[in-house]
This record gives structure tokens, sequence and C-alpha cells, in this order.
């Protein structure tokens, strides 16, 4: 077997409503399932389901409501998702284009990092799910290690 993309991520959230208008309005996900049950089924949660504007496969993004009641994410270490991230261009422009947005959504950002190969922002969505936004920095050898086990340094933008 051999793994050839990530395919898609699945997200529990407790209020579909809120998550969609985050993904939809904040991170312009386009959304292609309406936020809703399937019909005749009483035991299906509530779900949306979304793709890039790239519109690069079926779907990249699903999110099911699981109610206001739910666990939260224990915080400090712990197994499990840590962030999964979100390339959004190859420039800093980009990426300050990005925190203008997060800024005029109040959105707030948790950190900003330099990768040496990409430049990063964090961001959590609604639920606290972590989310890394970056853009990959031009002229990077991505077959060299050094490309990816750079020291992480602040991100001034």
């Amino acid at each position: 077997m051999e793994v050839r993309e990530l395919g898609h991520l699945v997200l529990y959230v407790r209020d579909i409503e809120r998550s969609t208008r985050f993904y939809r309005d904040v991170l312009g996900w386009r959304q292609i399932l309406p936020a809703r049950g399937v019909d005749g089924e009483l035991d299906r949660k509530p779900f949306a389901a979304f793709n890039a504007p790239s519109g690069r496969t079926h779907h990249e993004l699903l999110l099911i409501e699981v109610g206001e009641d739910a666990a939260a994410q224990p915080e400090g270490r712990r197994v499990g998702l840590y962030h999964f991230g979100l390339k959004i261009g190859t420039t800093d422009d980009e990426l300050r284009e990005a925190l203008a947005k997060l800024e005029q959504t109040g959105t707030p950002v948790l950190g900003m990092s330099d990768h040496t190969a990409t430049h990063s922002l964090y961001i959590a969505d609604p639920d606290g799910n972590e989310i890394e936004l970056y853009v990959d920095i031009p002229g990077v050898d991505w077959d060299t290690p050094e490309a990816i086990g750079s020291p992480v340094k602040p991100l001034t933008l």
C-alpha cells in the first residue's frame, strides 16, 4: 500500500451552524453540502461538507455536529490531533491578507512561526481545533531534510 495524499478531514463540532460560518465565511471553504441531517435517519447528526476553492477532490472537510454538551478537548500534553495545516499561498503578502481577514472577523491568532520552508499563522476553530495557515517559501528544496527540520523562529509580518 502507498498513501498518495491526505484526502479529507472529518471533525466533530458542537454547533454545525457556528462551525459552518467559521469554515465558510472566515476561512473561505466552499460549502458543497448544507448543514443538515439526513432525511429519514433520526440517528444521524447534522453535518456539512466543504472543499477548497481549488475543487481538488469531492470533499476535503466534513463537519459533524455532536452537540453543546460534548466533552472539550483536554488541554496540555495528550494523544491525538495537535493541528492541521491549510496552505493558503506562496507569499508573505498572502499571509498578511489572511492576518487582516482574521483581525477583521475577530479570530484570535494563537501564534506566528517562521519554519524556514514555510511561514505560518496559528488559529483555532470555534471548538478549539488548532489550524495552521501557511505559505510555502519559494525556492526551498523539499528533498533536503534541512527544509523540514529547521529550528522554528518567530515570524513578523
